[in-house]
């Protein structure tokens, strides 16, 4: 019975024994196993902070504003940061010139020829010199505690101070690192709350480095929606991004500048315009405009090609004739002369440059065309430069800048001649002319030129409204004259032999199966060459006008004519868009019934 009992408890004891091995095997077990999934539960942790987590990563400032060096300012214009061309002298902030001109204020002009700053006001032009603290508005002295106009080489810098005084715009400057902020917007502007205090990020993300740190309830202005991020500018100038969970009350706000803008008032006639050109070739050919005035109906301008720029110091030929002046105003016609800079003493793009980009010559040329000006009797200048670069382009505006003062001064009108606004003629800054001239004339043809690589209209329907719409876009419609051609071409296509089109492949001509040439004709003429080839005429109403084509001794000839029912369309787009009026090249290659259309719409 002992023995039984005794065995008994050794095999509960040993079960027991072998039981708690198996639990601590157990416990072992799910130890190890809850330690593998907090394992991996950290490494999940840092790999998606690692993906999502936000970086406390610092921008190299300098690096994001471009800063190379301790004598830079950064400068920040609107929403905009731009080359750091500020600088700090004696207290005062200085700007370089081009960031003026091209994003605070475009009329500051700089002459690096002649180391003058100019500025185009209504009827007086402020001049200063380098290292100056005076300036000159015309013929008075001013003068003020700074010096204004800077220079380091051929880099000018401008006292903000100083542009100020002629723009609507604010700064200020900040420090670590230094930095100019510049506001030049008027209007409604978007502006958010900061909800909480939150990074401004370089890039919209979170391991984007961070720029700044703003406070609960900063302003901040919005640039724009990316995604679950807002890009924004804080108010002491750095632009990045902020999630949009951490902004508030995002609103407009109206921001107005404590400025005025100077009115630049224009001479305005009281009825539509009807000019036309008048090729004078030579001082007796002034005698030829009685006759020339006895065809027409309803002309009320007149523009003879009287003044040649004849060489790039600004000197000017004239054939100006006080008598074609006084037998025009008898007609009750006004003249309004051209000056070219072609056909005289400027051959090229390079002279043209060459004229414009130093204020002494532009100074000399307007000088002598008001003095040619007032001894005639004319009523205006009428503007007719084709030789502007692109490089050229701001020199050109400042001349019609500063010949508008002249002009206004004088009260002799200013009317500019432009091409049809394409991408290649922007230079001529039609926008800037519609604000200084009185009148900006569209030369609403050449659509096909004298070189064109191939045969087509001198002035369809499509290309003159494409012209007349993308100029009102820039200039006031009742400042806008569009020009008609008198003129017409007849095309030549002869097909290219097979020597010729083996010569052109790879080049631009290749596209070009023919060879052409082409003639102007006047209105009369073209319609006599028609005749004598016994074409048919027929109504292109794409283009709308007259079409003729015909086959002789190998050729293709083909003719886009002008004449009275082409004009009348044209006529009617000068209506629809209410222009000032219309204008024609040249006086003399019209059909005696172009007049009585005309009259119709300029009645």
């Amino acid at each position: 019975m002992d023995q039984r009992r005794i065995m008994d408890q050794r095999r509960r004891r040993t079960r027991g024994r072998r039981q708690s091995k198996r639990r601590r095997k157990r416990n072992l077990m799910l130890k190890i196993i809850f330690f593998i999934i907090l394992l991996i539960g950290i490494v999940a942790a840092l790999l998606l902070w690692r993906r999502y987590g936000g970086t406390k990563e610092r921008a190299d400032l300098d690096e994001y504003y471009g800063i190379e060096n301790e004598n830079q300012l950064a400068v920040i214009v609107d929403n905009q940061v731009l080359e750091p061309q500020g600088r700090l002298w004696e207290g005062k902030v200085y700007v370089e010139y081009s960031i003026v001109r091209d994003y605070i204020n475009e009329r500051f002009y700089w002459d690096s020829n002649e180391n003058m700053l100019l500025y185009v006001l209504p009827n007086d032009i402020v001049s200063v010199g380098v290292g100056s603290k005076e300036y000159s508005v015309s013929k008075q002295k001013n003068s003020e505690d700074y010096v204004i106009l800077k220079a380091e080489g051929s880099t000018a810098y401008i006292a903000l101070d100083f542009v100020k005084q002629y723009s609507g715009m604010d700064f200020e400057i900040y420090d670590e690192p230094g930095r100019i902020v510049i506001g030049t917007e008027t209007g409604d502007v978007n502006v958010a709350q900061v909800k909480r205090g939150t990074q401004v990020r370089y890039q919209g993300g979170v391991k984007s480095p961070v720029l700044t740190e703003v406070k609960k309830k900063d302003k901040v202005r919005v640039i724009e929606d990316e995604g679950d991020w807002k890009k924004v500018r804080t108010e002491d100038g750095f632009i990045g991004y902020i999630r949009k969970k951490n902004l508030k009350n995002e609103t407009t706000e109206k921001v107005v500048r404590d400025y005025t803008e100077p009115e630049y008032t224009n001479i305005s006639r009281d009825h539509i315009i009807n000019m036309a050109w008048c090729n004078v070739t030579n001082y007796e050919a002034n005698g030829g405009i009685l006759e020339l005035i006895a065809q027409t109906k309803g002309l009320n301008t007149i523009s003879p090609t009287w003044f040649h720029v004849a060489d790039t110091a600004g000197n000017i030929e004239s054939i100006a004739g006080s008598d074609y002046v006084n037998y025009a105003h008898q007609a009750g016609i006004e003249v309004w002369a051209a000056i070219r800079d072609f056909d005289g003493g400027i051959n090229s793009f390079e002279e043209s440059y060459e004229l414009l980009s130093h204020t002494s010559n532009r100074d000399n040329l307007i000088n002598q065309l008001i003095a040619a000006a007032l001894s005639s009797g004319i009523d205006g200048i009428n503007v007719d430069f084709e030789k502007i670069s692109t490089e050229c382009g701001e020199h050109y505006i400042q001349f019609i800048r500063e010949l508008s003062v002249k002009c206004r001064q004088n009260g002799l009108v200013l009317s500019v001649d432009n091409y049809v606004p394409q991408a290649y003629n922007q230079q001529y800054h039609r926008k800037e002319q519609g604000v200084f001239a009185d009148y900006v004339i569209i030369m609403g043809y050449d659509e096909h030129y004298g070189g064109s690589p191939e045969a087509g209209s001198v002035a369809s329907y499509e290309f003159v409204e494409n012209g007349i719409a993308k100029t009102v876009e820039e200039v006031p419609a009742n400042k806008v004259i569009n020009a008609v051609p008198f003129f017409t071409r007849v095309w030549k296509e002869t097909p290219k032999t097979e020597a010729e089109l083996a010569a052109s492949a790879g080049t631009d001509e290749a596209e070009y199966s023919t060879n052409v040439e082409s003639t102007a004709y006047s209105m009369e003429e073209a319609q006599y060459v028609v005749s004598q080839a016994g074409a048919e005429i027929t109504w292109d109403d794409k283009t709308k006008q007259n079409f003729a084509t015909w086959e002789a001794e190998g050729s293709t000839y083909k003719v886009w004519l002008e004449d009275a029912n082409s004009l009348q369309p044209r006529l009617q787009l000068m209506k629809d868009y209410g222009l000032a009026g219309t204008a024609a090249w040249r006086l003399g290659q019209e059909t005696s019934d172009i007049w009585d259309v005309i009259l119709q719409y300029t009645n």
